[in-house]
């Protein structure tokens, strides 16, 4: 599966050198310059993991608020805080809000960043893989394999992010039942609105759909959530 990391640097130079390393370790990188703009972002669709500058723009603490707000969506999502801010007092602050590492731009290299990156992910799968019962799901032509994070339509890989993986476990898991929004929200560890989680089904349905035109498994229950019903 491809990861989604948010990018979120003002200098743009630094933005886009960040960015191309991570995109040839094959993530999926989307780039925000301020931390209204990630904010805007986030609110709709949360990344697998997070980079974040401390001063954005004129807002010298802007990193430190958007670390708040992110944690406020989700308490297991990956922050790294990336920053020229090497004080001892700013990495106790960014740890304190909930990072999960702080870099500084002095010694961090575009060589290290992605085997950082790496590190985490592999840590979040192993904290996932822990807590799961049930290894391999397979109805009809859906197959998922927990332990690999693999979704497979009719023999074809489907490309999902961590967060739409874990809500069509959601759903899949117990075919037929309905899973409303909170419980959607608490399988994929995030906190956000109605229209986030539509937005999330919505974007899962695409991705089968680009396989199979004809795809209708995930329905919607007006008034009450989303059940697989293949």
């Amino acid at each position: 599966m491809t990861y989604r990391i948010a990018l979120v640097e003002d200098d743009p130079r630094l933005q886009a050198n960040y960015a191309q390393a991570l995109h040839r370790e094959g993530y999926e990188v989307s780039s925000y310059s301020s931390r209204k703009e990630a904010v805007a972002a986030f609110d709709r669709a949360l990344p697998d993991l997070a980079i974040l500058d401390i001063m954005l723009g004129e807002e010298m603490e802007g990193g430190f608020d958007l670390c708040q707000h992110l944690r406020s969506l989700s308490p297991v999502i990956p922050i790294i805080f990336l920053t020229a801010r090497n004080s001892d007092v700013d990495r106790v602050s960014g740890l304190r809000l909930g990072a999960w590492d702080y870099l500084t731009k002095d010694t961090t290299t575009l060589d290290f960043l992605p085997a950082r990156i790496s590190a985490l992910f592999r840590t979040v799968e192993a904290l996932r893989g822990n807590s799961a019962n049930n290894r391999i799901i397979e109805h009809e032509d859906l197959r998922i394999d927990e332990d690999r994070k693999e979704v497979h339509w009719h023999g074809q890989p489907v490309s999902l992010t961590l967060t739409e993986f874990w809500i069509l476990l959601c759903l899949a898991r117990r075919p037929g039942h309905v899973k409303n929004h909170d419980q959607l929200m608490e399988a994929a560890s995030v906190i956000v609105t109605n229209n986030a989680i539509a937005a999330h089904i919505r974007r899962i349905r695409d991705k089968f759909r680009e396989i199979d035109p004809d795809f209708n498994a995930i329905r919607s229950e007006y008034g009450m959530g989303y059940r697989w019903q293949p």
